[in-house]
């Protein structure tokens, strides 16, 4: 198949395409090369500078196209309300005007880069009140070190339990709001179109070709990046907050299934890309600092405003429809992230 990839060299994209081309698939590669994302070289070779918002561009990119893998975006946590603008115009009207050239140009099936972020809070058990959704942190517990969110009906500590794709959409901070909008855009674009779209929600990415020294980076990076100074690496909150590590290769394979597994036409279905197999925040800066032969991690308290406290990945879905299992185990891929290359740090604009 012949397939657009946005944001192609990026981390993610970058790996995508590696894997198309693993499996003689045709790849038309797009990237904005925004510097807060990229250092001074792309990592993808034959990549069109462009971007995802110029119509003209797209009109001509398409021709052919069966498939587009979107994962252009401004990614990170919004590191101020006044980014919201930023990320709004990067991630939604870029992807608005995508799915407008896909109607011209008649492609019809669409891969979106979507995230866990979406959810917000993963999903949590009462024993009185059985599955209840938590909401915000008060900022006077987390002052204080209770950083379990309460059942909202009784004030009781919750058990924390897999969020599946059926979980509500609840964003807590600006580039969630836009993940989950891009998903608003792209189902209605089904709909009115009888187009099919995969939202591959992704966990917590890690691997080869991460963004370092950036605020725009995830944890693991930041991890890495302060061991490689010789530096402890830092953990907020107790460090028992628990995510799903994905290894990006994982995630290229998913997306590549994706690509050649046609979902429903006319909606969109999520899938969680993960691991199936949680740890916990400490766990993870633990591990990579024996790796690195580092100094044990910090663990400080305290929490950014917007950050939840436990999202753990259902696999059930992406198992069942795209044959997707995780290859990557926790232990050897982050010895094997202790040593990889990551991307330079990025440019000033």
């Amino acid at each position: 198949m012949r397939v657009l990839i946005t944001g192609a060299a990026g981390f993610i994209g970058s790996h995508i395409a590696d894997e198309l081309v693993r499996r003689r698939h045709e790849t038309v590669l797009l990237d904005n090369l925004l510097p807060k994302a990229h250092g001074p070289q792309a990592t993808v070779p034959n990549v069109t500078v462009g971007d995802v918002r110029d119509p003209a561009l797209l009109d001509d990119l398409l021709r052919g196209v069966d498939v587009v893998c979107h994962q252009a975006a401004v990614v990170g946590h919004g590191l101020d309300p006044s980014d919201a603008p930023d990320y709004a115009l990067h991630n939604d009207y870029g992807t608005a005007v995508l799915l407008a050239a896909m109607h011209r140009a008649g492609t019809g099936r669409l891969v979106l880069a979507s995230s866990m972020v979406v959810y917000g809070e993963g999903r949590y058990v009462c024993a009185d009140h059985g599955v209840v959704r938590p909401g915000p942190r008060r900022q006077s517990d987390l002052d204080g070190g209770r950083f379990e969110p309460p059942c909202p009906d009784c004030g009781a500590a919750l058990a924390p339990r897999l969020v599946g794709e059926d979980a509500p959409i609840d964003p807590r901070s600006t580039y969630a709001a836009t993940k989950a909008a891009q998903e608003h855009l792209a189902s209605a674009w089904a709909r009115q179109t009888g187009g099919s779209v995969w939202a591959l929600r992704y966990h917590n990415v890690y691997g080869p070709r991460m963004p370092r020294d950036t605020p725009y980076a995830g944890v693991a990076s930041l991890f890495r990046s302060a061991l490689e100074r010789g530096e402890a690496p830092t953990v907020l909150e107790d460090g028992h907050q628990r995510r799903d590590f994905v290894h990006v290769m994982d995630v290229a394979l998913a997306n590549a299934l994706a690509i050649e597994n046609e979902p429903a036409p006319g909606a969109l279905t999520p899938a969680n890309v993960c691991s199936g197999d949680p740890h916990t925040v400490g766990e993870l800066a633990t591990e990579l600092a024996k790796a690195c032969a580092g100094p044990a991690p910090m663990v400080l308290g305290g929490a950014r405003p917007g950050d939840v406290r436990h999202v753990v990945a259902d696999p059930a879905r992406a198992r069942t429809l795209l044959g997707f299992e995780a290859r990557v185990r926790f232990t050897e891929g982050i010895a094997e992230f202790a040593t990889a290359p990551l991307r330079a740090p990025a440019a000033i604009a």
